[in-house]
């Protein structure tokens, strides 16, 4: 069965999800979390990708950001993922690949869906059990949008920013979102999606954005036609081609 081609949109949001190989760590120390973030923001600026919401798991990492072309979250992958591995395998003496073969990503509708995507990504440490707090934690982007701690690596979202125009009053505002937990039902959307590597938004969008692209779309029930399988490569299509 061919794979099922990634939804690549450019000026639209997409939530990125890299696992290690069985789920094996992919961070042992300090540095390696340091030295992740540093070539996550030089691999943003060549690629040219905002960055929005970040958070570096022990096994796992999370990213959300905005490409301005629809290969750009490939080439930041690409470029990220040989700098790091080549990296850990210099720095504890391993060879071979640290993460497993295949990146998953959703777009994600940001008038609706952003916000609760930046959550769930930045809560990832609470819903972990490592802290009580975002904030305790020093691996994502939660100190950043929600503390106001520097951070290179970001570039705020029109809608982040749209919160408030005073920066203390807008980190205020973000860290309200967090004090209801982003509930099961909306964590099951965004994980359902990453899954299924469809888009993260309305029925609308997604169902628009999948008729275009000539894609079924996969709702996770199963059976499918042999006209429902998905075409073998991966498909592009630019934000301007949708008409809302």
């Amino acid at each position: 069965m061919p794979r099922r081609p990634r939804i690549l949109l450019a000026d639209y949001p997409l939530h990125i999800v890299q696992r290690g190989i069985n789920r094996e760590p992919c961070f042992f120390a300090d540095e390696d979390y340091q030295c992740y973030l540093h070539w996550l923001e030089e691999a943003a600026r060549d690629c040219r990708c905002a960055i929005h919401a970040y958070v570096l798991m022990t096994n796992h990492v999370h990213l959300l950001l905005t490409p301005t072309t629809p290969g750009a979250p490939a080439r930041l992958m690409q470029s990220l993922g040989r700098r790091y591995v080549q990296y850990a395998n210099r720095q504890y003496r391993r060879t071979g690949s640290l993460w497993e073969g295949r990146y998953k990503s959703s777009v994600v509708q940001a008038e609706a869906y952003l916000m609760a995507c930046m959550r769930y990504i930045e809560l990832n440490p609470v819903r972990a059990g490592m802290v009580p707090d975002p904030g305790d934690y020093r691996w994502s982007s939660y100190r950043a949008n929600g503390l106001g701690q520097p951070d290179a690596s970001l570039t705020p979202h029109s809608l982040y920013l749209g919160l408030d125009a005073d920066a203390a009053l807008r980190r205020q505002a973000y860290r309200a979102l967090f004090r209801p937990q982003l509930d099961a039902e909306g964590a099951s959307e965004v994980r359902q999606a990453l899954k299924l590597g469809m888009p993260l938004g309305n029925e609308r969008l997604a169902d628009a954005i999948c008729t275009r692209l000539g894609i079924r779309r996969n709702s996770g029930k199963r059976g499918r036609t042999p006209s429902d399988e998905p075409p073998s490569r991966p498909v592009r299509i630019e934000q301007r081609e949708f008409g809302f």
